[in-house]
C-alpha cells in the first residue's frame, strides 16, 4: 500500500513476521479492518527471515505440545489455510520428521514421550542401533556434558551410549520461512488487511487511560481501536513506549542467536535422508539444509554466554559460537566436514525470562501483546494468530482474562488449551526447559 493510510483502522498490528501477518490475518478473517506497521521493506524479513523454520510437535509442557501439534495441521494444509489459489507460489513444508535422542538432560524423554500419548501425537522409539540404520555416520556415545571449546575435556566421551531416541514423523521445516510471511501478508490482504513499511512506531497513543493508535518516527498518527505489540526483538521497546512493562511477571529481550551451515557427511543425501534433530547430550539441533547441508544450531547450554543487546545498535558479525557448535555436532558426525569458510546467519530472537511466550491483554487497556516468541514459535504462528483473535474480541467484549483465563479450542486436534499459560503475569514454569527448546 502507499505511506498514506486511508480509511478506518480497527487494529494496529505492530509487525509483520510471521506471527504479526498471521494475527492481522486472523482479525481480518473476523471483519476486523486492520493495518500491520512494519519498519523493514517486507513482511517476513526481520527475524523470521533467519528462522530456522523448525515444525516441531514435541514440548516439555502439555499446552506447547497441544499448539504445536494444532500448529503442525496448519502447515500440513498451509494452502487450505490460507485460501490460496492453485497457482499462487507457496513456502514448502518439508516434513522429514524429527528426532530427539534420549538423554539424562531431557529425562530420557519420559515427560515429553507422556505429553505425546495424552495428545495422541504419532512417534516411535528407536534403539542406538536403529538410529545408525537410519544415519550410519553417527556415533552414539554419550558426551556429556556440553563444553566449550577451550575445555581441555571438549570431545572427550562420557562413556556408555545414549539411551536411542525418539522419532515424530509429523514434524519438518518450512523451506523458506520470509515467503511464509509473505503468503499469509498476502491471505491478510485478500480479506482487507493492509500493510505499511518501511514505518518505525515512536509513540503509543493513548487517551483516558487507553490505547488509541500509534505515532510514526514521522509524526504521522493513526488510530485505532487496539493496538498489538508483535514487534519480535523490538517488544519490549514497544512495551516500554507503551508504559506497561511493570505489570510484565515475564519479561522479554532480544538475544543474539547463529546458527551455522556446514556440507554433511560425505556419501549421504542429507538433503532427502536427514531429520530435525534435537541432541540435548551435545546441546545442538540440527535440521537438513538445501545444497545437501546441515545448518546447525545451539541449544544454549550453561557454558556458552548469552548476548543480549540493543536491537537498534547490535553487531550481527560471528563470533566463535559458530565454530563450537560445528564441532560439537563433530562429535556426533565424526566425518563432518569442519574446515569450511563461515556460513550461515546471526540474528536476535525474542526470547521470555522462561522462554516461553506472552500471548496477553495488558495492564493498558486496548493494547495487547504477541511477544517472546522467537526461537520455538515459528511453528505456531497460524495458532497464534486464532487465539490472539479470540482473546481480543473476548476483552473487546468486556472479559476480565486476568481474573478469568479464557480457553481457547484447538479445532483440528480437538483439545481445549487455558490463555493463561502464557500470561504475563505468570511464575516462571519449571516445566520449560528454559532454552530454545522451550
Amino acid at each position: 500500500m502507499s505511506d498514506k493510510v486511508v480509511g478506518p483502522v480497527d487494529a494496529i498490528i505492530i509487525g509483520a513476521g510471521v506471527i504479526g501477518a498471521a494475527v492481522g490475518y486472523e482479525l481480518a478473517k473476523k471483519g476486523w479492518k486492520t493495518l500491520n506497521i512494519d519498519k523493514n521493506p517486507v513482511a517476513g524479513y526481520g527475524s523470521t527471515s533467519a528462522s530456522c523454520a523448525i515444525i516441531r510437535v514435541h514440548y516439555s509442557t502439555y499446552d506447547g505440545t497441544a499448539l504445536a501439534y494444532e500448529g503442525f495441521k496448519y502447515w500440513e494444509n498451509f494452502r487450505d489455510y490460507l485460501e490460496a489459489a492453485p497457482d499462487e507460489n507457496l513456502a514448502k513444508f518439508v516434513q522429514c520428521g524429527c528426532m530427539v535422542y534420549k538423554v539424562d538432560a531431557n529425562n530420557k524423554m519420559e515427560t515429553i514421550i507422556a505429553r505425546a500419548r495424552d495428545l495422541g501425537v504419532p512417534f516411535d522409539e528407536w534403539t542406538p542401533e536403529q538410529i545408525k540404520e537410519h544415519l550410519p555416520f553417527v556415533d552414539t556415545s554419550r558426551f556429556t556434558p556440553a563444553r566449550a571449546l577451550d575445555d581441555p575435556d571438549f570431545g572427550n566421551k562420557a562413556g556408555g551410549e545414549i539411551y536411542g531416541a525418539v522419532h515424530f514423523p509429523t514434524a519438518g521445516y518450512v523451506n523458506d520461512p520470509q515467503l511464509s510471511a509473505q503468503n499469509i501478508a498476502a491471505a491478510a490482504e485478500r480479506k482487507g488487511g493492509r500493510f505499511l513499511y518501511n514505518a518505525a512506531v515512536a509513540e503509543i497513543l493513548q487517551e483516558d487511560g487507553r490505547a488509541v493508535g500509534v505515532k510514526l518516527s514521522d509524526g504521522t498518527e493513526i488510530r485505532a481501536k487496539v493496538v498489538v505489540n508483535v514487534a519480535g526483538p523490538h517488544s519490549s521497546k514497544i512495551n516500554d513506549m507503551a508504559g506497561v512493562t511493570d505489570g510484565f511477571n515475564i519479561k522479554t529481550a532480544a538475544l543474539k542467536q547463529e546458527v551455522s551451515h556446514v556440507p554433511a557427511p560425505p556419501g549421504f543425501d542429507y538433503e532427502k535422508l536427514g531429520y530435525v534433530i534435537s541432541d540435548s547430550d551435545i546441546s545442538v539441533y540440527s535440521r537438513p539444509e538445501q545444497g545437501n547441508h546441515v545448518l546447525i544450531g545451539s541449544e544454549d547450554p550453561e557454558c556458552d554466554p548469552r548476548i543480549f543487546v540493543d536491537p537498534d545498535d547490535w553487531d550481527d558479525s560471528f563470533t566463535d559460537q559458530w565454530k563450537v557448535q560445528v564441532y560439537r555436532q563433530a562429535q556426533r558426525y565424526p566425518t563432518l566436514p569442519v574446515t569450511t569458510p563461515v556460513r550461515g546467519v546471526t540474528a536476535l530472537y525474542d526470547a521470555s525470562d522462561d522462554w516461553i511466550p506472552i500471548y496477553d491483554k495488558t495492564d493498558l487497556p486496548g493494547f495487547y501483546v504477541a511477544i517472546g516468541t522467537s526461537g520455538n514459535q515459528y511453528k505456531n504462528a497460524p495458532v497464534a494468530g486464532k487465539l490472539m483473535a479470540h482473546l481480543i474480541e473476548a476483552c473487546e467484549a468486556g472479559h476480565d482474562h486476568d481474573a478469568d483465563p479464557l480457553d481457547f479450542h484447538l479445532e483440528n486436534i480437538g483439545r481445549t488449551v487455558s490463555l493463561g499459560f502464557y500470561s504475563r503475569r505468570r511464575e516462571i514454569n519449571t516445566e520449560s526447559s528454559m532454552s530454545v527448546l522451550g
